[in-house]
């Protein structure tokens, strides 16, 4: 078969048009109860659907919408508040209107409602100004349209004027609670659509919205990835290979946005105008472009994980406990850079994972070349002393401001700029690195496994007596770590207030029950000020 120009492309910037995209519907959609969108609109529910951006929510609804219309009984509004966060209360409300009124009397007219007249009448005479008319409306249009059951589905949210949340939602619960028990209401069922659970919001010390369903939008599953590419491959006659598909899917975790971007970089870049097969290799050479690629999704979602980078960096490495309430896990669940299974917490996709490692580790400017002989032992082992010898050359290079900006313990400091310097002798599969990880007798601050052979550090802050501040950290690593680890060699990583920063410090071997400890002192004391 021959090559044919595709109709359509993949996705990756904005709502999906079927006619113009690639387009798949999305599976087990469902509540904390496993009732379904429609199940919930059936029922006259009011639910809240979240999920971080570009990961399908508006292409979601939209689509909903159209097959919901296909029941002449509803009526379906689609409202977005994407860009009212700035606005005023009554522009807010004046725009409402517009949309609300337009929408309804057009979809009235579709269906040849017998009340339309009646029902355009009211809406000439009615206006929403204030969240009260806003009620007031739909108390109106029970009197004449009974038959007809309105649903709004409210996209974006989060944008409302932040003024007026606490009345709107408070407007939205009395209407719910005053006709949950009737079914000819106008206002039938509301969906609000967000990055946030919007149930949970506390508004005045109360949730005014917790009489809302639950419901998460969940990734594409690997059946979703392959019936996507399937739609190319059908217009072009260029496959995927299954393990090609495996292989996106494994990588995106199912990362709607991710998919769509792979699939444009493969067929676009890698394997263009061809009928070839696209490979599990091709995959990741599509991958290590993604990766250095600049775009507008990772621009929106680093901006959010630099604000909490230490806990994202700790989630890489430890597979750390959920918390949950927890305000920097939150902000990372909510904007999808992590994702919380059961106790477990772990970043959402590996893309993401090495994507963001790189960005908050380059930031540290922690660049060194792995590839020196003094790096490395005769038996090809890590030589550590040199390691660490030439990281506390680092820290002098860079300074100590570094450990004054953030508000964290200047030990968390040090943990993040070691384990950035550590970190490169990894990359690339060569080894792992984990921090603060769980043994049988506590936590080991940094575990680097290289070759099979594992490297513990303990990392202290020294802001009294460094004797007892090492003593203190041998006895820890002797003790606990080395025992359970089954290891005959530690390192003590000491960041010194002390000692002033540039002040050279020899390495320490000490011998503690046949094992042995080297341990650095690294001076990061600011000079007074005269």
């Amino acid at each position: 078969m021959n090559y044919k120009k595709p109709k359509r492309m993949f996705e990756d910037s904005g709502v999906v048009d079927p006619h113009m995209s690639y387009h798949i519907s999305l599976e087990n959609v469902v509540s904390k109860r496993k009732q379904d969108i429609k199940t919930l609109v059936d029922l006259g529910r009011y639910f809240s659907i979240f999920a971080p951006r570009q990961s399908g929510k508006t292409t979601f609804f939209e689509d909903f919408c159209h097959e919901l219309e296909k029941d002449a009984a509803y009526v379906a509004i689609l409202l977005s508040f994407q860009d009212y966060k700035a606005i005023d209360v009554a522009t807010f409300y004046t725009l409402i209107q517009e949309v609300i009124y337009e929408q309804l009397l057009r979809r009235l007219r579709e269906v040849n409602c017998k009340n339309i007249e009646a029902v355009h009448t009211l809406l000439s005479t009615h206006h929403i100004t204030h969240h009260i008319s806003f009620r007031k409306l739909f108390e109106k249009l029970n009197t004449v349209i009974p038959p007809k059951r309105i649903i709004i589905f409210i996209d974006e949210f989060d944008g409302i004027p932040i003024d007026e949340l606490e009345n709107f939602l408070t407007t939205l619960r009395e209407l719910y609670q005053r006709y949950k028990k009737q079914t000819a209401k106008a206002l039938y069922s509301v969906g609000l659509v967000g990055i946030r659970n919007i149930t949970r919001l506390i508004v005045g010390g109360v949730s005014p919205f917790n009489i809302a369903d639950q419901i998460k939008l969940p990734p594409f599953t690997l059946k979703n990835v392959r019936d996507l590419y399937a739609q190319y491959t059908e217009e072009t006659n260029q496959p995927f290979t299954e393990k090609a598909v495996k292989k996106v899917f494994n990588k995106t975790a199912g990362q709607p946005w991710l998919v769509n971007r792979l699939g444009t970089i493969l067929t676009v870049d890698i394997k263009p105008e061809t009928t070839d097969p696209i490979t599990e290799e091709d995959v990741e050479k599509a991958i290590d472009i993604l990766l250095y690629e600049e775009n507008s999704h990772f621009d929106n979602i680093t901006e959010k994980a630099k604000q909490y980078k230490e806990t994202f960096i700790n989630i890489v490495f430890n597979g750390v406990e959920y918390i949950p309430g927890d305000d920097e896990q939150s902000l990372l669940l909510t904007h999808g850079l992590i994702k919380a299974e059961g106790k477990n917490i772990k970043v959402s996709n590996s893309i993401y994972k090495k994507r963001f490692t790189k960005t908050f580790f380059r930031e540290s400017e922690a660049i060194v070349d792995v590839s020196v002989k003094g790096y490395f032992r005769p038996d090809g082992l890590l030589n550590m002393e040199a390691i660490l010898s030439d990281f506390e050359e680092y820290i002098m290079q860079i300074g100590v401001n570094a450990f004054y900006k953030s508000q964290k313990p200047y030990e968390k400091t040090g943990q993040f700029l070691l384990s950035a310097w550590l970190y490169q002798f990894v990359e690339g599969g060569k080894g792992e690195l984990r921090l603060e990880t769980p043994t049988g007798l506590g936590r080991i601050d940094i575990l680097l496994i290289y070759q099979g052979h594992k490297y513990i550090i303990e990392t202290k802050i020294n802001r009294s007596s460094l004797d007892k501040t090492v003593e203190k950290a041998i006895d820890q690593l002797c003790g606990k770590y080395l025992l359970t680890e089954r290891a005959n060699e530690g390192y003590v990583v000491v960041f010194d207030l002390k000692t002033m920063v540039g002040e050279v410090s020899t390495p320490q071997k000490h011998i503690v029950e046949g094992k042995e400890i080297l341990s650095f002192n690294i001076g990061i004391g600011k000079l007074c000020a005269p």
